[in-house]
């Protein structure tokens, strides 16, 4: 079933007070269910989609096509407005270009480009390179050019803090701002002292990055406020407490050949089913049944 996500909803949301948080989906099981908690954005997670959807690491393996699908399939999904990980934008600036206007035309309200140099890899794992400032930039100035409106957001990442410091993350982060990034993502500060910092410097919505055994140490609603932060991404934490359940599950299977004394916890099946969209073909079925 197709919904829709209010145009816009995401660029109003950040004018109003409050932290937003936003879990990590990647694929239509977890954004279904994130779907209806109420939150205000999802994020779509490469790292997710990749493992998910190619069980490789997020290394540059993931095409634009495999990535814009995801996306599509999310957004025409859910009712929520999502964050999509365009990692550097697939090539050269054509194809950043290319890459920001699909994804805007697959429903996404916000694009994450990155400064890694190819092959990225994930923010908090070592061998990150970055390409020159002015190439970062330029990545930038490409993305906000191309969308169609400006409710379309362009968040800006850069990935300099691990290599090649925190004052250069920052010279970064003011760069992409006048470049016209909307929102602002310094990847991977490895203290408390220095997301104060981060806070400090910019007048702009800035992102934290909450990986569960990451680099940054996770923090409250208040204190992420109150270090200025505007947006939590949290973009393993579903996929990492799927993949303890399943372990569980499948452990108990293996060990006794059955579920029934397992003692995890079980999504129930109709509601399962009707979280799936069964209630619709169940109906159709009962109008258009032969007799």
């Amino acid at each position: 079933m197709n919904r829709t996500q209010p145009a816009g909803a995401l660029a109003g949301r950040l004018k109003q007070p409050g932290l937003i948080s936003a879990p990590g989906v990647f694929d239509m099981v977890s954004a279904k269910i994130a779907d209806g908690r109420g939150f205000d954005a999802l994020y779509m997670t490469g790292y997710g989609v990749v493992a998910s959807h190619l069980g490789l690491p997020d290394a540059g393996l993931a095409s634009y096509t495999e990535m814009v699908g995801r996306a599509g399939q999310i957004a025409k999904g859910t009712t929520t407005p999502l964050i999509a990980d365009g990692d550097t934008g697939y090539g050269g600036l054509l194809n950043v270009d290319f890459t920001v206007r699909g994804y805007e035309a697959a429903g996404a309200q916000a694009i994450q480009i990155e400064d890694q140099a190819f092959p990225k890899k994930c923010g908090h794992t070592p061998g990150r390179r970055v390409v020159p400032l002015e190439d970062a930039a330029r990545r930038i100035k490409v993305a906000a050019q191309a969308r169609s409106t400006k409710d379309f957001l362009i968040v800006a990442r850069t990935d300099a803090r691990t290599a090649l410091g925190l004052d250069e993350a920052l010279r970064r982060g003011e760069a992409f701002l006048e470049a016209g990034a909307d929102i602002l993502f310094i990847e991977a500060p490895e203290s408390e002292a220095e997301m104060e910092t981060i806070g400090r410097r910019f007048d702009a919505p800035l992102i934290a990055n909450m990986v569960e055994g990451g680099r940054t140490p996770i923090l409250s609603r208040s204190e992420l406020e109150q270090l200025r932060f505007k947006i939590a991404i949290f973009p393993v934490a579903g996929l990492l407490a799927m993949a303890a359940a399943l372990r569980s599950v499948y452990g108990g299977i293996r060990d006794t050949g059955s579920t029934r004394d397992w003692d995890g916890d079980l999504y129930d099946f109709g509601a399962f089913s009707r979280l799936m969209g069964f209630e619709r073909i169940w109906a159709f079925e009962r109008e258009h049944m032969e007799t």
